[in-house]
């Protein structure tokens, strides 16, 4: 995060970057855009279960999908389950967290102190914590079941 002066000025390259980490993470997760609608990977750390991820797609167009991403089966009562919603850009291969449960939709910037209090790179941070995720999934992860899409 830039400050200049006062202002919250967002590093474009490194969010394009990110983004671009993103969407290569998430296409080794979810390989066939075109058949896969859902799946389902279950975490374990040296042999203890630390939970579930579940990635759908809940939209499929020509050069863009949306997936939903959220973890389920958290061990810990003091773990938050990740819920966000991804929007994939085929065409610029990359990838980016637009909205997060509790949060609603994300701006690239917010002006601070705001009613929800919200960070001026709210949005940065939840692209970083989805690629720290996504490289945990594939670290991690055991695949728990592929559903095929019903849109055909």
């Amino acid at each position: 995060m830039k400050r200049i002066g006062h202002r919250y000025v967002p590093d474009l390259a490194l969010m394009d970057a990110l983004c671009e980490g993103n969407y290569h993470k998430l296409s080794r997760l979810i390989r066939d855009w075109d058949h896969c609608h859902e799946r389902e990977i279950e975490l374990v750390h040296r042999g203890q279960p630390l939970g579930r991820v579940a990635l759908e797609v809940t939209e499929v167009c020509r050069y863009t999908n949306t997936v939903v991403a959220r973890q389920t089966r958290a061990t810990g009562p003091w773990l938050n389950n990740p819920d966000m919603v991804i929007r994939v850009y085929h065409d610029a291969r990359s990838a980016e967290v637009v909205r997060v449960a509790g949060h609603g939709r994300l701006h690239g910037h917010r002006y601070y102190p705001n009613e929800a209090m919200h960070l001026p790179d709210e949005k940065a941070q939840m692209n970083r914590f989805l690629s720290d995720w996504l490289g945990f999934c594939l670290q991690h992860g055991l695949a728990s079941g592929i559903k095929p899409s019903p849109i055909q």
